[in-house]
């Protein structure tokens, strides 16, 4: 028998760079990357054993807001004494946090067998990074026995690879304008794509609706025969979270309502200590980064990952209510951005530091201060995320204030 019949085992980061690097992934290449169809999804459920069936989910959809959403369901029934799995995407730091139970992600060991394990059913039906991302997942939480599992949709819903499950119940937390070159172009379009993942005869949750697209919920909801709960028409306060941005209060009204289904529907025991103990402690019990995060004062250093014109909107607002002698804004974008639609939103009276994510989808920065030149936003350029961000703390003044982010890329490399 020759020397090299037996397949090379990889290490953990052989396997993560044969992930990223040998198949394709919406991620790091875009357009390319993106299934019209769940077909291959289907397949390799099938060849793991449809480890779906065995879970019990919560899926979650939408533009914005679906990770904390995600994470503060997470965290309450973590409080409940579930044993909760959470899967959501992108990373910040390292591919595992998209898979953790109890706020503890998948080992490395068990991301590289699973891998090598299944490598060449992977690379003979030519899945995607986020297909076997899918089933990993899948599989590591039925091997865990989870009580519960809080599923997080990649991008629109109906065609994505989450979309196997049967929840418990389906959450959609908004729509926005992003990712329109797969989506649509309007929202009517968007909240189409979204709503496909609204069963039969299952709950669903919206976050928050507009006049166009409430319609669109309303009608596949009564083709699916499923109760259709508007959590924005939720009265009374939601409580205190340990997330401080002021777009997480449509967040915890959506996982208030979702909460309420469950308990209307005896699916899972819940109680208001474990609501609000989860709103306080969801960082410590889940880990999330990057939302409205505070990492310095004087000066006051805030990062967050909104990326899209409907999240941007609302930091905006946010940083306009804070107080500060000077506004810096460490800024780095994606090239499929729409910069006519972005960049008017930024104020005009901060000194800007454009850099470019480390990221194939990373925008030029000299394209980046040109084009914002058009809009009044003046700056300089740097070579990197991080010199831009130390020029920002060199430069700001104790009672001035820095923000980082229109990049999840620039949030992770700051983090």
């Amino acid at each position: 028998m020759p020397a090299n019949f037996f397949p090379k085992i990889m290490n953990y980061k052989e396997t993560l760079d044969w992930m990223f690097n040998k198949l394709p992934m919406y991620q790091t290449q875009g357009a390319t990357a993106y299934r019209k169809d769940i077909t291959n999804t289907v397949l390799l459920a099938k060849h793991l054993g449809n480890p779906e069936r065995h879970l019990k989910c919560i899926h979650v959809a939408g533009t914005n807001g679906k990770g904390s959403t995600s994470h503060l369901l997470a965290s309450v029934l973590q409080e409940a004494g579930y044993k909760v799995g959470l899967y959501t995407s992108p990373h910040l730091k390292d591919f595992r946090e998209r898979i953790a139970i109890n706020g503890t992600p998948i080992s490395e060991d068990y991301v590289c067998d699973f891998i090598n394990k299944n490598k060449a059913f992977f690379e003979a039906n030519e899945l995607s990074f986020f297909e076997m991302s899918v089933g990993l997942a899948f599989e590591y939480f039925v091997k865990e026995q989870t009580d519960i599992n809080i599923i997080e949709v990649g991008m629109g819903g109906r065609l994505d690879s989450t979309n196997i499950i049967t929840p418990l119940v389906s959450v959609i937390t908004n729509i926005g304008l992003d990712h329109t070159q797969f989506l649509g172009n309007t929202l009517e379009a968007i909240a189409f794509e979204k709503a496909g993942i609204i069963k039969s005869n299952i709950p669903v949750v919206i976050g928050e609706y507009v006049p166009e697209t409430k319609p669109v919920f309303l009608a596949k909801a009564s083709e699916m025969q499923s109760e259709i709960y508007f959590a924005s028409d939720l009265i009374g306060e939601t409580y205190p979270s340990a997330l401080l941005g002021d777009y997480q209060t449509q967040n915890k009204k959506t996982v208030l309502q979702t909460i309420k289904v469950l308990q209307d529907k005896n699916l899972l025991a819940v109680s208001e200590t474990d609501i609000k103990n989860g709103f306080l402690n969801v960082i410590k019990n889940t880990g999330l980064q990057g939302r409205w995060q505070q990492l310095g004062e004087n000066p006051t250093i805030i990062c967050d990952t909104a990326h899209n014109a409907h999240g941007l909107k609302i930091i905006i607002n946010q940083l306009k209510k804070e107080k500060y002698d000077q506004l810096h804004i460490v800024l780095g974008l994606v090239n499929d951005k729409n910069l006519d639609e972005i960049l008017p939103l930024f104020p005009k009276n901060a000194i800007y530091y454009f850099c470019k994510p480390n990221n194939f989808r990373g925008l030029d920065e000299a394209v980046l201060k040109e084009k914002a030149a058009q809009f009044n936003l003046i700056g300089q350029t740097y070579i990197s995320v991080s010199n831009a961000y130390q020029a920002a703390k060199k430069n700001a003044n104790k009672n001035d204030f820095i923000y980082i982010g229109g990049s999840t890329f620039v949030v992770a490399e700051i983090l």
